[in-house]
């Protein structure tokens, strides 16, 4: 009775182990993996902490018939198909933040009682997962963004081989004081001098998706206009000079659009692509913004050679966050 696993079948089985909720589940997985890498019943049975003639009855079902889920299932639900399709239909369009608000709908519309415990069970069982809604801007128009994406992609598939292509942004954090939360001795208040003055820092920044460690980003003292943006593109220009054309997906600011900062793009050999209005979740590095505010608007007053020196870091800052970083409608 032996079980001899292909390469991908233990990937998916060990996959599975590290995701499935059933501890039950989990040891017949464990069972027939250890038993696939030669271990003996006994040996499995004791590192378990489960009788052998269980370890022998996992086995037996694995390879009968791919069993790994216990036969005991849980209850069967309180609800029939039509109360369960007109739930999960409620459920797609209301949201609610407490599992016991929804326990008092079904008892208000179906007077079903169920507790806490066995509704979160069944919403899982039922494709619901409690996580945190997608934001998107107020004024936004999906026709223009689904266009702008459709564009985006021909893009990238007509770029030749010595073609970049770069997405690039403004961030303007401010210094002063945030406070928050932190371990404080019981009944003792720690006290924190506030900032009186909101100083601005403006950085320009630019990152390549795939190159992160490459992000390129520029500090400047007053404000961000448009001979700010034409001297960025020349530091663009010089740290990609060896490329045909490069390509900058940028949203439509007043001095982005400015005929003089379009010019200097035209003559650096810097093509401009507008991000449809209200669209920063179209711009991948948009999302590092907020976290500027980890270094710059840290609990304590920052002079200002302290912040532009965390200014200058949101290369640092955005190459840390690459696992996040990716096409915003790809996710």
């Amino acid at each position: 009775m032996n079980i001899e696993l292909t390469p991908e079948l233990r990937a998916a089985l060990e996959l599975r182990h590290s995701k499935v909720r059933d501890g039950y589940e989990r040891d017949r997985i464990k069972a027939v993996l250890l038993h696939a890498k030669g271990w003996t019943i006994i040996m499995i049975a004791q590192a378990l902490l489960v009788h052998e003639s269980t370890i022998s009855r996992h086995i037996k079902d694995f390879i009968a018939e791919h069993k790994l889920t216990p036969s005991n299932g849980g209850s069967f639900s309180h609800l029939d198909d039509e109360q369960t399709k007109q739930l999960i239909e409620h459920l797609s369009d209301i949201t609610y933040f407490h599992t016991r608000q929804i326990c008092s709908y079904i008892q208000a519309t179906f007077g079903i009682h169920y507790s806490v415990s066995g509704l979160n069970k069944w919403l899982h069982h039922n494709g619901f997962s409690y996580k945190q809604p997608k934001g998107v801007p107020h004024k936004f128009c999906p026709s223009t963004q689904d266009e702008f994406i459709t564009k985006y992609e021909l893009l990238k598939a007509e770029m030749a081989e010595n073609d970049v292509l770069l997405f690039m942004d403004a961030v303007h954090p401010t210094q002063a004081t945030k406070v928050t939360c932190g371990w404080i001795r019981t009944g003792v208040d720690k006290v924190i001098e506030t900032t009186g003055s909101r100083t601005r820092v403006n950085i320009v920044g630019a990152i390549r998706l795939g190159y992160l460690e490459d992000t390129l980003t520029q500090q400047y003292e007053k404000t961000v206009n448009g001979d700010a943006i034409i001297d960025f593109f020349t530091h663009i220009k010089e740290k990609y000079k060896d490329k045909n054309t490069i390509n900058l997906v940028l949203d439509g600011a007043g001095y982005h659009r400015k005929k003089e900062v379009v010019d200097k793009a035209e003559e650096l050999g810097i093509v401009l692509h507008y991000l449809p209005s209200y669209s920063p979740n179209l711009n991948p590095i948009y999302p590092n913004h907020f976290k500027m505010q980890v270094p710059v608007g840290v609990q304590n007053a920052l002079d200002k050679a302290l912040i532009a020196e965390n200014g200058i870091s949101f290369s640092k800052l955005i190459t840390q966050h690459k696992a996040f970083i990716t096409q915003p409608w790809s996710l």
